[in-house]
């Protein structure tokens, strides 16, 4: 079978693709256009791809396509009417990246919550040396151990965040945007009580109609001054102009986000007039992307292609 990697460099260059040369022919591009895409797929039996877009456009000259798999768990960017139509298959992947998620979660949190940029610079900047005291406090943080933290969407990343921060010594409190979700380790709350009762808020839910902008600036005027906002969900849960004019005006302590509404960030972000690291922590979507997280990922591909050719026989 012939088998095109279509942006691998989402991927990264550092994981071994080898593997794949037992199923077939294997043909990497690092990045494709739309336009790119159509010509490449021409003699395709299987794409993968992560962000690239699936449909009559570019798929139109793929006369032998059989299976899309795609490197996320997200798949808005397939067109499945248009596959069922012409009976291509596809396969996205899920479950591999909960270790790594959470710890960024909790990465993210304690640079903030102990305020890590101020002592950093603190040192580095030379006003420890020859300090009259061994310590320097001035730039006071708390204990985690007796904090409530509010998690939006306990799914198996939300789950496993829960289950670190209780033994932290967290009171977990969660909100299902759904409705239809219950856990009984931790409590259920309504979203108004998630954000009036919080010291932390995380966000670990899918991008849904119910989701899309939820973090408003409604939202952050209900929660506490001296909360920290963390969405490691989807971008658009947060309406990025009001976390600004939040963090500006000290409605909330200090927002940590790996994703944003567009991706890569665009220039007239709202979010790029913040340069305090200790009120804002922006990371480039890398959350998932442990080394051995991607190495999980990949094998899960090459698993699902070898199991449709399995089916077929």
């Amino acid at each position: 079978m012939n088998i095109v990697l279509l942006d691998a460099d989402t991927i990264g260059r550092d994981i071994d693709l080898t593997t794949f040369e037992k199923l077939g022919t294997v043909t990497v591009y690092g990045f494709s256009s739309p336009e790119e895409m159509r010509e490449r797929v021409a003699d395709a039996d299987v794409i993968i791809l992560n962000k690239m877009q699936v449909n009559a456009y570019t798929l139109e000259k793929a006369a032998h396509l059989k299976l899309v798999c795609v490197t996320a768990t997200g798949t808005n960017n397939l067109d499945k009417e248009y596959l069922d139509k012409r009976g291509i298959a596809w396969r996205n992947v899920a479950g591999y990246s909960t270790e790594c998620v959470t710890q960024h979660t909790f990465a993210m949190l304690f640079y903030l919550l102990e305020k890590l940029p101020y002592y950093d610079n603190y040192v580095k900047s030379g006003a420890y040396v020859d300090n009259t005291t061994f310590t320097h406090f001035s730039n006071v943080f708390h204990e985690l151990s007796g904090m409530t933290w509010g998690i939006i969407g306990l799914g198996a990343i939300g789950s496993r965040v829960a289950q670190i921060a209780a033994a932290f010594g967290c009171r977990v409190i969660y909100y299902s945007a759904s409705g239809q979700h219950n856990s009984q380790d931790y409590e259920r709350v309504s979203f108004e009580a998630l954000l009036a009762q919080s010291d932390i808020i995380s966000v670990h839910a899918p991008l849904a109609n119910r989701t899309e902008g939820l973090m408003n600036r409604e939202a952050f005027r209900k929660m506490k001054k001296s909360a920290i906002f963390l969405n490691l969900g989807r971008g658009p849960i947060v309406i990025e102009q009001d976390l600004a004019d939040a963090l500006q005006a000290g409605e909330l302590a200090a927002a940590g986000l790996d994703v944003l509404s567009t991706e890569p960030m665009s220039a007239d972000n709202p979010l790029r007039s913040i340069k305090d690291s200790g009120r804002l922590l922006i990371t480039p979507h890398i959350a998932w992307a442990g080394a051995e997280t991607r190495r999980r990922l990949m094998d899960m591909i090459w698993q699902q292609i070898q199991t449709f050719y399995e089916s077929l026989s």
